[in-house]
């Protein structure tokens, strides 16, 4: 017997009769010793030269990946610039050039609910010079089941979260409620009167204020705007009473006393506000509300490269400046192996699938 690459020929039966017929339907019976000869002799060459090409690749990959960055390193992310997740990337992206001493360059590719970009990036060369940034709309439109142009768990490899935002539960002043247990009466009193906003339909504060009835037991009117600032403007209005929404709007409305917080959508109090009590303390237990900010990359980039990056995002989001400076955002500092931020993704999808389910929320 001799083995030729992925191919075994047994010496004592004709080449031609070891052969797959679907692959060589025509094979002569006539074959002299010294034809077989050269045969296997060209067999042996071209499993050898093929042999010699994936040794030689594998060896650039590694040289590669031990000399890497050599080059300016591409983010996508699939917001505008200026958004929470556009700040967010910056913030990190600065640490990230200072730790591997090279230039991050950001490219804002939104629209399409977050899509454009996030195709871009699992379509990119996996060699470690393109990352990006993923949301809770990625998860969302995985758990909704939307047709997409990308896996969200086959086509990227997940890097880290960085960032971490609490939602906080959010009334108008004017609402006969001043604690978390009297609005969930008070809306169990009268079902249908009152209505929670939200940015649109599909988005973070329209699953939020859905989980939010379906845990609470409650039927409010779901009024979506087009855009969260809008909602944010209808609840200083009272065009709606409630809304739960991330802690860089509600700070400034709950501190100048345009809103008024009952509960951090969270498992801990948030240092943005403090005296804040969480839903378990304040009476509604498991209600705990978040966006996410995570760095990915393409699916197939090599190891080495990615725990590369993954132990320079642990360095920089466990720094002091990093912090501060997404404190100031409203957003929490956040690290985990990438395992743990795959079971995240995993976790944060069935939530999601599990209110759009209840709450029968579709997206065209």
């Amino acid at each position: 017997m001799d083995a030729i690459g992925a191919i075994t020929i047994d010496r004592s039966e004709p080449i031609w009769r070891q052969c797959n017929p679907q692959r060589c339907p025509i094979v002569p019976e006539n074959y002299t010793t010294e034809e077989e000869e050269e045969i296997m002799n060209s067999l042996k060459r071209t499993a050898a030269g093929a042999a010699a090409c994936v040794l030689s690749g594998l060896a650039a990959a590694g040289v590669h990946a031990q000399t890497y960055p050599e080059r300016p390193i591409r983010v996508i992310v699939p917001y505008v610039a200026g958004a929470s997740y556009d700040t967010i990337m910056r913030i990190v992206g600065e640490g990230l050039s200072e730790a591997l001493k090279q230039p991050i360059i950001i490219e804002n590719r939104p629209g399409a609910s977050a899509t454009i970009g996030a195709d871009m990036l699992a379509k990119a060369t996996a060699d470690g010079y393109t990352i990006g940034m993923l949301g809770d709309n990625h998860t969302i439109l995985a758990a909704v089941e939307r047709k997409t142009p990308y896996d969200l768990f086959r086509d990227f490899a997940p890097l880290m979260r960085v960032a971490s935002l609490d939602n906080v539960v959010v009334v108008n002043p004017g609402l006969q409620a001043g604690t978390l247990t009297q609005l969930i009466a008070l809306l169990k009193a009268n079902p249908g009167k009152y209505r929670y906003g939200s940015g649109g339909v599909g988005g973070t504060t329209h699953f939020a204020g859905a989980r939010f009835s379906q845990m609470t037991g409650t039927d409010i009117q779901h009024v979506p705007y087009k855009g969260g600032g809008l909602a944010v403007t209808g609840l200083l209005g009272n065009e709606v009473q409630l809304m739960i929404v991330n802690m860089i709007s509600a700070k400034p409305q709950v501190q100048a006393g345009r809103f008024r917080a009952l509960a951090v959508a969270a498992a801990k109090r948030s240092a943005h506000l403090p005296n804040l009590q969480t839903t378990a303390e304040a009476g509604l237990p498991g209600y705990e509300v978040s966006q996410f900010y995570g760095i990915v990359a393409p699916q197939i980039t090599p190891k080495r490269i990615l725990a590369r990056i993954e132990t320079e995002l642990k360095r920089i989001t466990a720094s002091a400046g990093v912090k501060k400076k997404l404190d100031a955002q409203g957003a929490d500092a956040y690290a985990e192996t990438p395992a743990q931020f795959a079971a995240f993704l995993k976790t944060n999808v069935a939530n999601y699938r599990q209110t759009a389910q209840a709450a029968g929320i579709k997206l065209n």
